[in-house]
């Protein structure tokens, strides 16, 4: 459980954080990148919720990511246990149903998608490009440290979701924008 009592502690004025370990770590440590990437994809999806209000099945799976983008944060920020907060097998697999689900609603792509259509499509393209930045960083961190390896396949996944999901929110993939190659030469 967690209790803030206070905002500030202090501990972090010359530069160095603690991990949910206790152990003491530079601010830009790829560990510390990591998660506080996965802080801003939850930052990001919020904004998306901004536009979902109205679509209550959209809202809700949001909802249920961010709720899930806590855990994956504090599983990278706790290295060395394997017991306590991790992600699971079973979360990795709800994503993927609901990508399958979402997915079999949308006509086959013949081109790339251009980021935009409706305000919820856009900011979930946003929020689609940051957890690719998170999955990037999770890999060069399983590079070097162990990690738990259902971290780096729940940001695998999400990623296509929010790809998904994007197009769903665009009317099925109806108002989706698609790239004309070489269309400005």
């Amino acid at each position: 459980m967690v209790l803030l009592s206070r905002i500030y502690t202090r501990g972090g004025d010359k530069g160095k954080t603690s991990l949910g370990n206790g152990e003491r770590v530079s601010k830009h440590s790829l560990r510390v990148e990591a998660y506080g990437t996965i802080d801003e994809a939850n930052a990001a999806l919020g904004l998306v919720r901004l536009f979902t209000a109205d679509q209550p099945d959209a809202d809700a799976l949001l909802a249920l990511i961010q709720n899930d983008l806590f855990d994956l944060g504090a599983d990278l920020c706790a290295p060395g246990q394997t017991e306590g907060l991790r992600l699971q097998p079973s979360q990795v697999e709800r994503l993927e149903r609901d990508i399958d689900r979402l997915n079999a609603k949308l006509k086959p792509l013949d081109s790339f998608v251009l980021p935009g259509g409706s305000p919820a499509s856009a900011h979930l393209h946003q929020a689609r490009t940051v957890v690719r930045r998170a999955e990037r960083l999770i890999s060069a961190l399983a590079e070097e440290e162990a990690i738990n390896p259902q971290a780096l396949a729940y940001a695998n996944r999400l990623s296509d979701l929010l790809f998904v999901m994007s197009r769903s929110l665009n009317g099925q993939g109806d108002n989706d924008i698609l790239w004309i190659p070489g269309a400005n030469r």
